[in-house]
């Protein structure tokens, strides 16, 4: 692979898990006996497009980031670093510590521990053929926008719209111009996809699976491993 195309992967496992309700942090949840940020690893470890991997965990959790990392036998990681009080800032903190010969950085939530290889590099592809590119799918539910008394405001045309994933890929040099301007506009953004959008640049949608589930809320685990024991049915 040509040093234009090296890609490094920042994967933000610094969230607080509030909605969790769970006494360790979501990433380390196990998902059919594997921590999530284990299975996450290994998917990116798997994905020929991606060169190497930053992860970037809460301080109280570096440790134990460190000890799973090591027993997961990943090759690809090359730093573990502490994150901000926000995703945006540590996302900004991922992306700081990759390596010098960085020229794509592909965002991806700790805890969307299913995504798969192959989608993986479908989205690096599609980045270096578009720009900037993110995984996503068509919604299947009729969206409604609402006002503050929950009253119906509108209802969005469904075939426009898209559930947004990650990874998430982008230009190295584009991405720090980017969050320079978010600093300068004081400007803090939970997708990394709007904070492309209020630069000019176009991000293009890269169709990604249902599958691809974030974990947020205790249903998640088990739709998860509903998913898992449908893959190893299928092998």
């Amino acid at each position: 692979m040509s040093s234009q195309n090296y890609c490094c992967a920042v994967i933000a496992a610094a969230g607080a898990s509030s909605r969790m309700n769970f006494k360790i942090s979501k990433q380390f949840l196990p998902i059919m006996g594997v921590p999530a940020i284990v299975r996450t690893i290994r998917a990116f470890e798997a994905a020929g497009t991606v060169n190497s991997i930053v992860i970037v965990c809460r301080q109280e959790d570096r440790e134990q980031m460190e000890i799973l990392v090591g027993g997961s036998g990943a090759k690809k990681v090359k730093a573990i670093v502490p994150g901000g009080a926000t995703r945006q800032q540590s996302v900004a903190a991922g992306v700081a510590a990759v390596p010098s010969e960085t020229m794509w950085v592909a965002i991806h939530d700790g805890v969307r521990p299913l995504v798969r290889p192959e989608e993986i590099d479908a989205c690096v592809e599609d980045a270096r053929r578009y720009g900037a590119a993110a995984l996503a799918v068509p919604v299947k539910d009729t969206i409604k926008t609402a006002d503050n008394a929950g009253f119906i405001v509108s209802t969005p045309q469904r075939k426009w719209l898209w559930a947004v994933q990650t990874p998430q890929v982008f230009p190295y040099k584009a991405y720090e111009k980017a969050i320079e301007k978010a600093g300068a506009d004081s400007a803090d953004y939970t997708d990394d996809c709007q904070l492309f959008e209020h630069t000019g640049v176009r991000v293009h949608l890269c169709r990604g699976s249902y599958e691809n589930l974030k974990l947020t809320t205790p249903d998640d685990i088990l739709a998860a491993e509903s998913v898992l024991q449908h893959r190893e049915e299928l092998l």
